[in-house]
């Protein structure tokens, strides 16, 4: 701990992002990133872009991105708000929206990001347990609270929720706001955009990271009702007025309005997702129903932490987390059906080895 530090810094426990490793003739399943590429119509508006005008600061507003997501979804460009990907908007959301007198309650198993926002920004957090299906427990959230929030499918488990459910929770809870973040509802959920059109406590959080392919260029949004959405600006401003430079704004603007090739792109995915988990579950795998562009999977007669280790030696990345309850699964991001056959093939070869059941791993 350095003397330089604000007393909060030795607080924080940072978020651990997926592993980007520098391995040669690698498969990386682990980070849920899509497998296809950009939008082409994406990729020439940044070339267009790159050009005399990068000496200009671009539109705060982000005018163009914002009236391109409105026409998306049937809202006004002035209920958007864009930022430097969906962990930017998510980190405006936590300060602008959800620290108050009671508290935030969010799933325990979930984004991980959500208790590291929770630390930095001084807000007190309540984790409300899934069910043991893995299922969010809407029963758990009729208690006060100041705000919700959590995945929509949820993260890690895959598992979707029910616009209903949704409907049914921001009705009970009309002083709450309730923020939805649909970082893989293209992937086979139901978007609650619509809702915010009738519930002024609902906030939908998006990217262009996973459905779109554009994880490197770093733009997500939020929709939701103007007030909310305020806030969200009145904080952007306060911290950096330009958080999408000219060429996010130029490719994220193209690839929102390339329909055909989202449509087709995540098309290919969830077939991949479909067909993949048919093969693990005759490898003996249990997979849990999956609405997004992964799959959370674990073997009964295999410990978790030793299949990852045993697939990262053969050059195949996957997701593994050493928590309570999850400690077994493993969370295999969609990659091509090339991708996904030699994942397949490598689990077969690790499955035949000597050994047995493996211990399960403590807190299981």
């Amino acid at each position: 701990m350095s003397k330089y530090w604000s007393p909060i810094v030795s607080q924080l426990k940072p978020y651990v992002a997926g592993e980007q490793p520098k391995l040669q003739n690698l498969i990386k399943l682990n980070t849920n990133e899509n497998p296809y590429g950009p939008s082409p119509k994406a990729l020439a508006a940044i070339r267009e872009a790159a050009d005399d005008r990068l000496r200009l600061y671009p539109d705060p507003a982000s005018t163009a991105l914002r009236e391109s997501i409105g026409r998306l979804h049937g809202v006004p460009a002035e209920d958007v708000f864009v930022g430097n990907g969906s962990d930017e908007v998510l980190a405006h959301v936590f300060n602008a929206l959800l620290k108050h007198d009671l508290p935030l309650l969010y799933p325990d198993i979930s984004y991980s990001f959500y208790p590291t926002y929770s630390r930095l920004y001084g807000i007190e957090a309540v984790e409300v347990p899934l069910r043991e299906d893995f299922r969010i427990d809407f029963g758990g959230y009729d208690r006060p609270c100041g705000a919700i929030i959590f995945p929509n499918p949820n993260a890690p488990t895959g598992i979707a929720v029910a616009l209903s459910r949704i409907e049914a929770l921001a009705k009970a809870k009309p002083d709450a706001v309730i923020v939805v973040d649909e970082a893989y509802v293209d992937f086979g959920a139901e978007s609650a955009i619509p809702l915010t059109r009738t519930y002024p406590n609902i906030l939908v959080v998006h990217t262009l990271s996973k459905s779109r392919s554009l994880a490197g260029l770093r733009v997500g949004f939020a929709i939701g009702q103007r007030p909310l959405i305020d806030a969200l600006e009145r904080v952007k401003d306060s911290f950096n007025s330009y958080p999408i430079d000219r060429l996010a704004e130029a490719g994220a603007t193209a690839a929102i309005d390339d329909v055909e090739w989202f449509e087709a792109c995540r098309q290919k995915v969830i077939r991949s997702r479909d067909a993949l988990t048919g093969k693990l579950e005759r490898l003996g795998f249990e997979v849990l129903p999956s609405a997004a562009n992964f799959v959370f999977a674990r073997h009964p007669d295999r410990d978790g932490a030793w299949l990852q280790q045993e697939l990262r030696a053969r050059s195949v990345i996957v997701r593994h987390f050493a928590k309570p309850r999850i400690g077994q699964y493993l969370r295999i991001s969609i990659g091509t059906d090339a991708e996904c056959d030699a994942l397949v093939e490598a689990l077969t070869e690790i499955l035949a080895l000597n050994g047995g059941a493996r211990e399960r791993l403590a807190g299981e």
